[in-house]
C-alpha cells in the first residue's frame, strides 16, 4: 500500500485560552474513530503541567523551558521527526505555549516533511473572547501584537469563552478577527465545545501572516478526488492565498524542466525547500528557494527520505502548482535516462 502523509495540526492561542480542553476533544475524537494520535507539548517552565491532563496512553514528546520559537525552536523537527519513528502514530497535534510565533512551528514542520511523510494540516488558534477585547482596547505591548501574528496565521479560529461576553461584545471581536484574517473560518465556543468534524473540516491550509482584507472568506477550491494522497499531492481544501502547500513525488523529474518551473515560481511565493530526484542525473538533489533565487546541491540522504517539495507564501494557487508538478512528474515517467549533465 502507498505511505499516506501524516497529518499534523498546531495548536495555538494564548496561556488560559483553552488550548489544553480542546486537544483533549481532539485526542477523544481520534481514538473514538481507532485512530492513534500523539503530542508535541511546548512549556516555558520546567514541568509539562498541561501535560497531566493528557491520558497517559497518548503518546507525547515534551519541550520544556523554553519556546518552541526561540530557545527550542531548532529541536521541533527532530522532536517530530524522533515521535513519527518511535510511535508510528496516525495524527500529531503540536500544542504550542502561549508565548509562540505560530511563523517559526511552521517552518519546523515543513522542515521535517523533507525527511518524513508529513502534511501540515492547518493552524487552529484559540481566543480568549475578552482578553482579547481587553488588549484590542490597549493595542500595546508585545502580548498585544504576538495575538495579532497567532490570529493571522491561523487556518480556523475558535472564539473562546462567549458566555463572559455580551452580544454586541461579540460582535466587535468578530470584526476585529475578521479585520486581522479574511480567510479562516470563525467557530464561537465555550470550554471548546465544538463537533470536531465541524473544526477538521474547516481546516484549508496555514495563513503566513498576510495583510488581511475586509470582507469575508475566500472560495475554496474544489477538493480532488479519486486519487490516492501521493497522485493528488497536498491541495485539501486549498485556498488561494497566504499558505504552505506540500507536494509528495511518485517520479523523477527532468531537471531542466523543474528548474525552470522554480524560475517561473509566483512572487507571492516567498519561499521553498525540497529533494528531487531527477530523470536525467545521477544523483538526487536538496534545492532551496528565497528571495527569487534557487540553490540545488547534491546529497545522498541517509534512510529512506522521501521526494517532496514545499511551497510558503500568500495569494498563490497550491491547485495550479500541483497541476504543474504533476505534469512534470507525467511528462517523464517511464521515458529512457537521458544523457547524464552531470549536475
Amino acid at each position: 500500500m502507498e505511505q499516506q502523509a501524516l497529518p499534523v495540526y498546531i495548536l495555538s492561542g494564548f496561556l488560559g485560552s483553552g488550548k489544553t480542553t480542546l486537544l483533549q476533544r481532539l485526542l477523544d475524537h481520534w481514538k473514538s474513530q481507532n485512530l492513534r494520535p500523539a503530542v508535541i507539548m511546548n512549556e516555558l517552565g520546567e514541568v509539562n503541567l498541561d501535560g497531566l491532563l493528557v491520558e497517559q496512553e497518548v503518546p507525547m514528546a515534551e519541550m520544556l523551558g523554553g519556546c518552541i520559537c526561540c530557545t527550542s525552536r531548532g529541536d521541533l523537527s527532530t522532536e517530530l521527526t524522533t515521535l513519527v519513528k518511535k510511535e508510528k502514530p496516525d495524527v500529531v497535534v503540536i500544542e504550542a505555549t502561549g508565548a509562540a510565533n505560530p511563523l517559526e512551528i511552521v517552518d519546523a514542520v515543513t522542515e521535517t516533511s523533507l525527511y518524513q511523510q508529513v502534511e501540515l494540516k492547518g493552524l487552529i488558534t484559540v481566543v480568549d473572547a475578552a482578553h482579547l477585547l481587553e488588549l484590542y482596547r490597549s493595542q500595546q505591548g508585545a502580548t498585544y501584537r504576538l495575538m495579532q501574528e497567532q490570529i493571522r496565521c491561523a487556518s480556523v479560529l475558535i472564539l473562546n469563552k462567549t458566555d463572559r461576553i455580551t452580544a454586541e461584545e461579540a460582535e466587535e471581536i468578530s470584526a476585529i478577527l475578521r479585520k486581522w484574517n479574511a480567510y479562516a473560518e470563525i467557530l464561537p465556543a465555550v470550554r471548546c465545545a465544538l463537533e470536531p468534524e465541524e473544526l477538521l473540516g474547516g481546516l484549508g491550509g496555514v495563513h503566513l501572516d498576510g495583510d488581511s482584507a475586509d470582507g469575508g472568506t475566500s472560495e475554496r477550491d474544489e477538493e480532488y478526488s479519486g486519487q490516492s494522497a501521493g497522485q493528488q499531492g497536498k491541495a485539501h481544501h486549498t485556498h488561494d492565498h497566504v499558505m504552505a502547500y506540500t507536494h509528495y513525488f511518485k517520479n523523477a523529474v527532468d531537471s531542466e524542466a523543474f528548474e525552470q518551473f522554480v524560475k517561473e515560481l509566483p512572487r507571492d511565493v516567498y519561499r521553498a525547500k525540497g529533494i528531487v530526484t531527477f530523470s536525467d542525473t545521477a544523483s538526487r538533489f536538496l534545492f532551496q528557494y528565497a528571495y527569487r533565487e534557487a540553490d540545488f546541491m547534491k546529497i545522498t540522504p541517509q534512510g529512506e527520505v522521501p521526494d517532496v517539495a514545499v511551497f510558503i507564501g500568500e495569494h498563490f494557487s497550491a491547485g495550479e502548482l500541483r497541476t504543474r508538478l504533476l505534469q512534470l512528474e507525467k511528462r517523464y515517467f517511464g521515458r529512457p535516462a537521458a544523457v547524464k549533465r552531470g549536475l
